[in-house]
């Protein structure tokens, strides 16, 4: 039987999908990627698999956006429609892999229990019109405590190359959704993928941050339900 695979991003699991979940089950078996154990987009999207439905519709967010087309280049024909959330097909920059690597390095050298994100990082994660939003915050912090320490430098450090490149092998029915004000990823690099992948089609959410699923989840679902409505597999 069909379902729907969700592969949430960096530092967040099931609970990312939380606010969606009565309204997508139509779409289900709903499968939840863990991206807490690997340390490679190869691996992550192998894991994954493994625990999916034979033919299946995928969504990615944000990093889960690099593991999904990973998905589809290792089994393009489980693959029935793709939806890319707040994500990219760019590669890190220097600054920010260099970045990433001391905050890695700074961690695995630190004592005592992992306190979880941040309150800037969990800022910058959402909206200027939500970053003080306390039950936002809460859920962020809660998912980045759960995934833990490890997970976390494994996230950190790991390659995010760039695959625009390969962007027009994409063969199945593809929606590409951004959020209008992101600070993490640009609308840009939404209509980058948009612009690449054949036959794509693009949706900007307003009033959202990066997490979206989180920020907007009833306009996030509205969209879905439309788009899925009007592109049969």
């Amino acid at each position: 039987m069909a379902g729907m695979v969700l592969v949430p991003g960096m530092m967040c699991d099931a609970g990312l999908w939380q606010e969606m979940v009565d309204d997508l089950a139509a779409y289900g078996p709903l499968i939840y990627g863990d991206l807490s154990r690997d340390d490679s987009l190869e691996t992550m999207a192998a894991s994954v698999l493994a625990g999916a439905p034979e033919r299946f519709t995928l969504v990615g967010f944000s990093l889960g956006g690099y593991v999904a087309r990973e998905m589809i280049r290792q089994a393009p024909e489980r693959v029935q429609r793709l939806i890319l959330i707040a994500t990219s097909s760019q590669q890190d920059s220097p600054q920010s892999q260099a970045f990433k690597a001391a905050a890695a390095r700074s961690l695995r050298a630190s004592q005592g229990a992992f306190r979880g994100l941040g309150h800037k990082a969990i800022a910058l994660s959402l909206s200027q019109e939500h970053a003080e939003n306390v039950h936002l915050q809460s859920q962020i912090h809660q998912m980045s405590l759960r995934m833990g320490k490890e997970a976390y430098c494994r996230q950190l450090l790991m390659a995010r190359n760039s695959d625009t490149h390969l962007l027009h092998q994409i063969a199945c029915p593809t929606f590409v959704i951004a959020a209008g004000q992101d600070r993490m990823r640009s609308v840009q690099e939404s209509r980058t993928l948009c612009e690449m992948i054949p036959r794509a089609s693009l949706e900007i959410i307003d009033n959202s941050g990066h997490m979206l699923p989180l920020e907007q989840p009833a306009a996030l679902v509205k969209v879905i339900q439309h788009w899925l409505s009007v592109t049969p597999v």
